[in-house]
């Protein structure tokens, strides 16, 4: 608003000033139109000029006063820019985000819409998580089969993976998923600037954190210090505690490692245990796109409980070292914000237990 009526000012000013020139070449056009041939008028340079008390007196008077406007005019716009300023460029930030959501929106849409169909993969335009068709390849028969493959949510992708994860992840896809290459980088059809502009609308649908005295725009509802709000990790506990309940899982630990809500954007299975995103998982924390939690490998990585807890909380963090000899590739997401201290305490007491 108020960057509307700067620039409404500016134009105002522009308009007369121009207007003024505008007026004083046409008044002077029309004067030297008459001035042909002999003299008509006594020349300027002819007439006779203001005396000494004309001059000194009140024609001193007119011109200091014009110089008094002026300085005024300086010393009050010149603290108005600065006021006016920081909004006007808050106001411009604003509205290229607001634009670039937009645009983001267009291409994370369904294909029916005209969009790239993330929204048909990752359910709908709040990105909540859903399926995608698939064909595998059985390494040994070379079989070939149709699968539904889980598509996580990405309404939380920000509570896990920094930006630059996120454009990764967008510009390489999974080679071995349905998640293509979107990037030009990557052999995918997104320019740069249009893999932002998605990444923009993925920051606008993501679930409000809890715990934020500020978040980081007004279309990032997320920040360093905000986590998962109570009514979503309830939801996770209950759909938790029913599958131990019921029997298909022998601890909270266990239900939380293999948690197939929203797409399985949740829980560790996904990447540890291969075949598990199409319904046909192998060995638990045998590996796949994450490494072999199994028989003792993550007691051995992770002598110290505490480190492995900050390993799955925080992620890892490209070419940084964690454990005794393991090295960041980014991959491994953080779930500090996602968690809760004691749920991921139950998930690596179940984890150095395979």
């Amino acid at each position: 608003m108020i960057a509307a009526t700067s620039t409404s000012i500016a134009w105002i000013i522009l308009i007369l000033a121009t207007s003024g020139w505008i007026l004083y070449g046409i008044f002077n056009l029309r004067k030297g139109r008459a001035e042909i041939g002999s003299e008509q008028f006594l020349a300027a340079n002819r007439k006779p000029y203001y005396d000494d008390e004309e001059l000194e007196g009140p024609r001193l008077e007119r011109v200091q006063l014009l110089g008094l406007v002026f300085l005024v005019i300086i010393t009050i716009s010149l603290p108005l820019y600065w006021i006016l300023e920081p909004n006007r460029q808050a106001e411009a930030q604003f509205g290229f985000e607001k634009r670039f959501v937009k645009w983001g929106a267009k291409l994370f849409a369904s294909t029916a819409d005209g969009g790239y169909n993330c929204a048909g993969c990752h359910g709908g335009m709040n990105g909540g998580g859903g399926v995608a068709a698939f064909a595998v390849t059985d390494p040994k028969t070379g079989e070939v089969k149709s699968v539904n493959w889980a598509a996580p949510a990405v309404n939380t992708i920000n509570y896990r993976f920094s930006e630059d994860e996120v454009r990764f992840i967008l510009n390489y896809g999974r080679p071995f998923s349905p998640m293509s290459a979107w990037g030009t980088v990557g052999g995918g059809p997104l320019t740069d600037q249009a893999v932002t502009t998605l990444i923009d609308y993925m920051k606008s649908i993501q679930i409000p954190q809890a715990g934020c005295t500020e978040t980081r725009s007004y279309y990032n509802p997320t920040c360093d210090s905000g986590t998962l709000p109570e009514e979503n990790n309830k939801e996770i506990m209950d759909e938790a505690t029913r599958l131990v309940d019921t029997g298909v899982y022998g601890s909270i630990g266990e239900a939380l490692f293999n948690l197939d809500l929203h797409g399985g954007a949740y829980n560790c299975a996904r990447c540890h245990t291969k075949g598990w995103s199409y319904g046909d998982p192998q060995a638990t924390g045998g590996g796949a796109f994450g490494p072999n939690l199994t028989g003792g490998s993550s007691v051995r990585q992770f002598p110290n409980q505490a480190d492995m807890i900050s390993v799955i909380k925080n992620g890892s963090e490209y070419g940084k070292r964690y454990g005794e000899q393991g090295q960041g590739s980014g991959r491994m997401p953080a779930f500090g914000q996602l968690f809760t201290d004691e749920q991921i305490k139950l998930i690596v007491e179940y984890v150095r237990g395979l």
